[in-house]
């Protein structure tokens, strides 16, 4: 099995020591993505829904770039400043994943990345 490692334009760039996506033979494992519009870099803090909208808008710019999609995901990740945007950030998910949803957990962490309330990576896999 041969390690690929997966970036595209239309989604942020790394802002660390990572790629966006790695894949392994028919999985792909997609990075953590925050609330960053891929055009400006900037944060999108406007509130949960319109956060949780582009964290997931950069996982389907990644999934698309790597020939994938929503419904391949086996897997997610959340992870939340605020378990109280628990119920907000599940609506937006349900948009995105709306048939055979992942297995996936959703913790509290003290702190994400550049302060932001939300982030999601995913694990997908193709046959």
């Amino acid at each position: 099995m041969k390690k690929e490692t997966l970036n595209t334009p239309v989604a942020p760039a790394a802002i660390g020591p990572y790629n966006q996506a790695v894949k392994i033979d028919k999985l792909l494992f997609v990075s953590g993505q925050i609330p960053l519009a891929a055009d400006t870099m900037e944060i999108v803090d406007s509130g949960i829904e319109d956060e949780t909208h582009q964290v997931l808008a950069n996982i389907g710019a990644i999934l698309r770039h790597a020939g994938y999609d929503f419904k391949d995901v086996v897997k997610t990740s959340i992870f939340l400043n605020n378990m109280d945007d628990f119920a907000t950030v599940n609506e937006v998910y349900a948009q995105y994943f709306t048939e055979d949803q992942p297995a996936r957990e959703c913790v509290e962490v003290a702190r994400l990345p550049r302060n932001v309330n939300v982030e999601i990576s995913v694990i997908a896999w193709k046959a």
